[in-house]
């Protein structure tokens, strides 16, 4: 009886450490090994991003239903940030990479649609909304059950890195043309950006995927274009509140 208590605990606990860096914390008591503390911060910042993606959408979603508007926010760029993500979560979950590594894209995907169907509906037209939710829903099956060949799916990862700066670049523009960030919500931006630069480390680590690394660079360099132009245009409106 005493031993299952003992076999949970260490199930739990290798949901963070490999089976190696257990034995050599907690048997070994081996506490200096460079590559399991790597490897187990790997971890702990996969799961906390894993976490953190379940809200990281969750204030824009908030912010364009309070003010039934998606003004200043590029569909656009909603559709092509949706395309790159269901992309990496089909081929990270085709090439059997741990969940760890790529969980967060399954969330984000699930809050991306909805963001763009939220800002269909606002935008008056209900069909449109219900359109682009079933047939993202068609695209994300035939991608993810096998329909599609990996070697498809890797071709389709390395354009990742044009989808992605694509979209965030569309948005930026958009936000430059109106002389504002619109409906964008600072808060999902900042997060979005804080979770693109700690994934390149946890790339590295868990799946050394060349592809999704250089993916995940170009995306925190163009997230902190976006963060860049929040911060530009909340410094520039506080000067015009002052200037009255």
């Amino acid at each position: 009886m005493g031993s299952q208590p003992l076999e949970f605990f260490r199930q739990v606990l290798l949901l963070v450490f490999t089976p190696h860096c257990y034995d050599n914390y907690f048997l070994h008591f081996n506490f200096f090994d460079g590559p399991c503390f790597s490897s187990t911060l790997s971890k702990c910042l996969g799961l906390g991003i894993i976490l953190g993606s379940l809200l990281v959408k969750l204030p824009q979603i908030i912010k364009i239903y309070r003010s039934k508007s998606g003004e200043g926010i590029s569909l656009l760029s909603v559709t092509l940030d949706l395309t790159a993500i269901t992309i990496y979560a089909s081929y990270s979950f085709l090439k059997q990479f741990p969940f760890s590594a790529w969980g967060d894209a399954a969330f984000l995907a699930i809050q991306t649609v909805l963001v763009g169907v939220l800002v269909l509906y606002y935008g008056g037209s209900t069909p449109k909304a219900l359109l682009y939710l079933v047939g993202y829903l068609l695209i994300n099956f035939i991608l993810m059950s096998g329909l599609t060949p990996l070697s498809v799916l890797w071709t389709l990862q390395g354009c990742n890195i044009f989808i992605v700066v694509s979209g965030k670049l569309t948005q930026a523009y958009s936000n430059y043309k109106n002389g504002n960030t619109g409906q964008l919500s600072a808060a999902t931006l900042i997060m979005l950006f804080m979770g693109s630069l700690a994934r390149i480390f946890t790339s590295i680590q868990e799946t050394g995927d060349k592809i999704v690394i250089l993916t995940y660079i170009a995306s925190t360099l163009a997230n902190g274009v976006l963060v860049a132009q929040l911060l530009y245009y909340w410094n520039t409106a506080s000067q015009k509140e002052k200037a009255h």
